[in-house]
This record gives structure tokens, sequence and C-alpha cells, in this order.
């Protein structure tokens, strides 16, 4: 947005150079981000923040720097006919909306000349990057940007039946606004319509067949209060977005209607000539007063610190336009009257706001606020901590991502029932996540089309559902890994199938079990009996490349590769492994204790087994039957090496599985060693696998 600080000084007589009011203005939130120009044709770049409408023009800037530098604020006034010299009657208008349209003032122009606009006013339009098109709209357009009040102007005599209505429109009504577009209207749209058809979207945009052209002689002023939620919507719907609703919709004063219904009147009559007709039309159904605000010295200075005196605070917040009247003891409570242009200031903690930035935020002193409370430490920190560390020391980065999600991820991640957003940023983020798989694969896509192929990232977070009408925000935990960054990391001479890495299966096959080593190390940390895989994963993992993990027969987390067509859709660039912990079960169990064991004084002692299974025979179960047999001195029990083909028949494998036994009592004998290799392999013979040879 831009202002120009010559027109500021029309209402203040500033004591300093235009450098200074910009850095003076900055500092109390009316920021000046640029400066452009040079003497007359000096232009401000302000950033104005959206709950200030009234600082959106260069009266309200100029009462921001008379407040700033304690001047007197000149007053805006308009200098019309007198009453002898106007005529006729006033123009009726008609308010079917009060709730929506509280208040509507229209002043009527006979007999004046539609022609260019004074140089004066030309100019300082075209400062602001507004077109001129003629006395009568730029007088409007200048008003706006003077004081910040939108008005229009109708040609009168295009108006039919001698009256305007405030209505809602009716369901298929058309209306072809300024921009030329014909618009077909809904029972939602407020418009100002005459006696047959609306004539302007309420708050938005006048209509195009009411305009002024060269030929207008007779003119409307309007200036009206709309409801800001109605033009919202209105432009919403519509597609529209102009310096009327960017306002209307923030709020108006609703005391500037006739103000500036007169001062369009007044640079109209100056440039173009004619005569008033009668006097000022003003429908005012109610009174928009705010409630007066209590403001307590006390809490003053809670927040702020002592060292403001009650005298300052009455006088920054007279300066800035505020009513103040002493309540209860002298100097300790002020009952302050908001004014009609500070829609934004609600609470006591707004106008608190109020004397800090005037009084400058530089001034207070550092300190601390109190605080009788302690510093607690939250029951799953420690646990929460053990995890985070293990990550990074496998090489994940710690990443957050966006609570929101969409339906449609929602859907195809999880099965939990969603909660919705009133009013979401969007379709993308429309419901709070219900898992934390979407967000993840965003954040390893984001990284790939950046060209970080070697990505591993972790995420700790909550996911919200609704369980029985209940909402639930469990934690979870979620690791990724693009797979160059597993590959990096797989030491080949460790896999089973170290003889047959050529395939670019067994290669995915490979960082799958290195990627499962990590999942497997971040689970080690608790405390459990037994920790077993299954296949009952989620349909966006691949099937080969996936597992359940479970502690002791209670599912904690689902792992493995995303499956093709999630990647593909997910326009990711390569392979991706996930996992997703169920933090809630994972706390409840509680860190693994860790005991020190001495090394064994006696040798430990390995004996090969090799067996043909059938595939349906997975090493899981191999290895819970082995376990079964309770024998204490089987420290391990590993597979060595699968094969496929040759002479093993379709359907089976083989596999090479190695036991390692060892005892701290003495050196094991051949018999013991036999007697348990014997059990082992009744126990394999039992799940239907063959010795070989």
């Amino acid at each position: 947005m831009k202002l120009s600080p010559q027109w500021i000084r029309d209402f203040v007589d500033l004591p300093v150079d235009d450098g200074q009011l910009a850095e003076d203005l900055t500092a109390v939130g009316i920021a000046v981000e640029g400066i452009s120009g040079s003497g007359a044709d000096m232009v401000f770049e302000m950033e104005i923040g959206t709950n200030r409408p009234d600082a959106m023009n260069h009266y309200g800037v100029a009462r921001e720097a008379a407040a700033i530098y304690d001047l007197p604020l000149k007053t805006l006034s308009a200098h019309q006919p007198s009453t002898e010299s106007a005529s006729g009657v006033a123009f009726p208008i008609s308010v079917e909306e009060p709730q929506l349209c509280p208040r509507f003032s229209a002043r009527a122009i006979r007999g004046t000349k539609i022609q260019p606009s004074p140089e004066k006013t030309a100019h300082r339009l075209q400062l602001l990057d507004q077109r001129p098109i003629s006395n009568a709209v730029d007088a409007t357009n200048y008003v706006l940007w003077e004081m910040g009040k939108p008005t229009h102007v109708f040609d009168l005599d295009l108006l039919e039946g001698g009256r305007l209505i405030i209505r809602h429109a009716k369901n298929g009504e058309k209306l072809k606004t300024l921009d030329g577009v014909d618009r077909t209207l809904s029972s939602e749209d407020l418009v100002v319509a005459d006696a047959k058809r609306p004539v302007g979207l309420a708050g938005v945009m006048g209509g195009f067949d009411t305009m002024i052209t060269d030929k207008t002689r007779n003119v409307l002023i309007e200036s009206a209060w709309w409801d800001p939620l109605t033009v919202r919507k209105t432009a919403r719907r519509h597609g529209i977005h102009t310096d009327a609703s960017h306002r209307f919709e923030r709020g108006a004063d609703f005391e500037s209607t006739i103000l500036s219904c007169d001062l369009v009147a007044e640079l109209i009559l100056a440039s173009g000539g004619g005569k008033l007709v009668g006097n000022v039309v003003d429908v005012a159904s109610e009174r928009l007063d705010q409630a007066p605000i209590i403001l307590r010295v006390a809490e003053v200075h809670r927040i702020l610190g002592g060292n403001l005196k009650t005298v300052e605070i009455f006088s920054i917040l007279k300066k800035l336009g505020f009513g103040l009247i002493p309540e209860g003891q002298a100097g300790i409570e002020f009952e302050v009257h908001i004014p009609s242009w500070r829609l934004d200031v609600e609470r006591e903690i707004d106008l608190i706001e109020e004397i800090a930035r005037l009084h400058g935020y530089d001034k207070f002193e550092n300190s601390l606020p109190s605080y009788a409370g302690a510093v607690v430490e939250l029951p799953d920190s420690r646990t929460d901590a053990t995890l985070r560390q293990r990550a990074l020391a496998l090489g994940y980065n710690e990443t957050v991502s966006l609570s929101f999600i969409s339906h449609e991820d929602a859907e195809r991640f999880s099965t939990a029932s969603v909660l919705e957003l009133e009013n979401p940023l969007s379709a993308e983020a429309s419901v709070m996540r219900t898992t934390m798989v979407p967000g993840m694969l965003d954040m390893l896509a984001w990284n790939l089309n950046r060209d970080i192929d070697h990505a591993r990232l972790f995420e700790m977070g909550r996911v919200y559902e609704m369980q029985r009408g209940e909402r639930t925000e469990p934690e979870r935990l979620c690791l990724a890994a693009t797979a160059s960054a597993v590959a990096a990391g797989v030491s080949l001479g460790s896999m089973p199938d170290a003889r047959r890495r050529n395939s670019d299966s067994q290669s995915a096959t490979e960082e799958f079990r290195a990627f499962k080593g990590d999942a497997e190390n971040l689970l080690g940390v608790f405390s459990y009996d037994q920790l077993s895989f299954d296949r009952e994963t989620p349909e966006y993992f691949h099937r080969g490349r996936s597992a359940r993990a479970l502690m002791d027969g209670v599912p904690v987390a689902y792992f493995g590769q995303i499956a093709e067509a999630v990647r593909i859709s997910r326009k990711l660039r390569q392979d991706v492994y996930l996992a997703e912990f169920d933090l809630a079960q994972l706390h409840a169990r509680g860190l693994r204790k860790v005991v020190y064991t001495p090394l064994a004084k006696y040798p430990a002692v390995e004996r090969d087994f090799s067996f043909i299974f059938p595939d349906q025979v997975e090493f899981g179960t191999m290895q819970e039957t082995v376990q079964s047999l309770r024998i204490s001195e089987l420290c391990e029990f590993q597979p060595v090496e699968i094969f496929r083909g040759g002479s093993v028949e379709p359907g089976k494998y083989s596999m090479l599985l190695r036991a390692r036994l060892q005892s701290d009592q003495g050196t094991l004998r051949d018999e013991q060693i036999s007697a348990w290799s014997r059990r082992i392999v009744d126990t394999l013979q039992k799940l239907g696998g063959v010795q070989r040879a």
C-alpha cells in the first residue's frame, strides 16, 4: 500500500523530515517498508496490519503521527453550500436488511459536469498507482485514500423508480459490475437496488449500467456501513477483491458515512459545478457504539512493568482518540470509550498494547515475568529423549510438519475418524492429521526435488482422531529414509544373500532389512519379553517388503517400503522406506532396564544347520519355536544364508541356520552340545523342514 507523506502533512504540522517520520511510524507498528521518489513525489510503501483499517489512509496515519509527536490533529471537514442554495427533496432510501446495513447515507447533486479531475487530485492518485477516470469517480477514490471510507457514485438519471433499496438479491438475478462481468447473484448476496434491478454489489463493487459517464449530469453519492462478514463472503463467492471490500471486510468507521458523502460532494462541486439537492439522507437503524472497557492501572503495570505513570497512560490513550472516565478510586481504574474507527480494540489487553506501542517497546526495562510454579517434566520426556537420541545417532534428522492433511490422504493412509476444520486454509489442509505418513512423504518429496537424495528424517508428534464421539490425540513417531540413504548404510558382507546381489529385487530386500534394523534399534530401548513380526501391514506398504512389529503380541509399529503406486502418485523420485510407531503403546511399557553382564570366561560354540523349508515357513516362526525350547545356553540363533533354485524344488528354499551356545559356568562338553543340537533339529523338522546332509 502506498501513501504520500506530503498528503499526511496536510493534517498535522510535523517537525521531522520524511525519513524520520517513516522510522517513527514503523516503531509504533505502522510499518514503512520502503521509500520511493523525492520531494512532493515521495511515496511510502506501507505494510498496514489487517486489524488496522483505520490506518489504511492518510488521515489515519496522520492521527498516529500526531500522537507520536504530541501534536494537534487538524479536523477533517467538508465545506458545503449554504442551505439557501440547496433545492429539491431528499432521495428516498429503503433498508430492508438493517442488521447487515445499519447505516446508509446519500447525497444528490444536479447539474454537474463530468470532466477530468483537477491536477492536484489526479497527481495524488497517480502517486498511489490509482488511474484517474473522471472528476466524480476520482472524488470517491480521493476520499477513500484520504480518510479510508469507501463511497460510490451513481448516475442519478439511470436509477429507475426514484429510490434505492438495500435488500438480498433474488436467486438467479443478474448484475453487470463495473469490471464488465455479468454476474449471477444468489439470495446470500446483499445488493443496492433501484425499483427494478440490482445496481451494486453491497460493499464490493458498483453496477455497470448506472456508472458515471461523460453524459452524466445528475449524481447520487452513497456511503454506507456494511456487515464485514457479509462483504467477505460475497467477495469470495464472486472472486472479487477491491479497495472497498478490503476495508469493509475489516470494519469501516460507522460515524464516517455523512462526512465521506460531504467530502465527495465538495470535490465534485468544486471541479464540475452543480447544486446539492436537499440535505444529506441518513438512514441509521441502530448505533454501533462499542461497549466501554475497564482499564486497570495495576494490570498495565503487571503486563508492562511499573515505570509507567498514570498520567502518561491517560495521555497516550487520549492522543489516540480514546475517551477516559475515572472509575473507582481515583487513578486506579478508567472506563475507556472506544472511538468509532477502532473496531479492533475489544479487550483490556488491546488497550495495554496501544499504550505499549506508543510509549515505545524499547523504553521498557528488561525483566522476566513473575512465575510461582516450577518446571515440571512431562511423564514420557525421558523416553522421548532416548528415542530422539537413538534416531539422531542412526543418522536421521528431526523435522516438524503441518498437523493438517487432506480428506484424500486421511482416507488413504488411515482408517480413523477425522476431525474436520471449520475454516480450512485449503482443501489440502482440511482435516487434522490421523497419521504422520502424508506429512513425512511430502517432506521426502521436498528433499528429493532439491537433489537431496540421501534423506533420513524422523518426527515425533500427535495425531488426531475421533473415538466414540470423543477427540483423542495419540502420540506417534515416524521414521523415513530414501532408498539411496538406506543403501549407503548397507554392509554387503553381512547379508545372508551376499552371493546374489546383482538384481534390483535383491538390493531392495537388503535395503528393507537394513531399514528394519533401524526400526528394531528404536524398539530395542523398551521393555518386552518377545518382539515378533508379521505381514499385517496397511495397503500403502509394499507387500513383500513391509512388516508389523508386535511386542508380546501387541502391535506397536508398521514399517517397510512404500508401495510403488503410492510412490508414483506422490511423485517421489525414488523408493522410500517409512515406519510409524505407536508411542502410546510404547510409553506404557517403559524403557528397558540396562543390566550389566560380565563377559563369559568360557568359549562359545557354534553349530550350523542346513534345512530345506516350504516357502510358507518364515524365519520368525523358526526362531520362536527354537526359543520355546528354553535352552539357557543358546545365546544366538540367526540365518546365515538363503538359497533358491538349482537342486531346490520350486516352492521351497534352503536356509543355513547358525546356533551359538555358551555357558558362564564352564566349558561346554560335546554330549551337551549334541543333545541341544538334536532338540533344535527335531523342532525344526516338526515345522516341515528337511535337514540336508
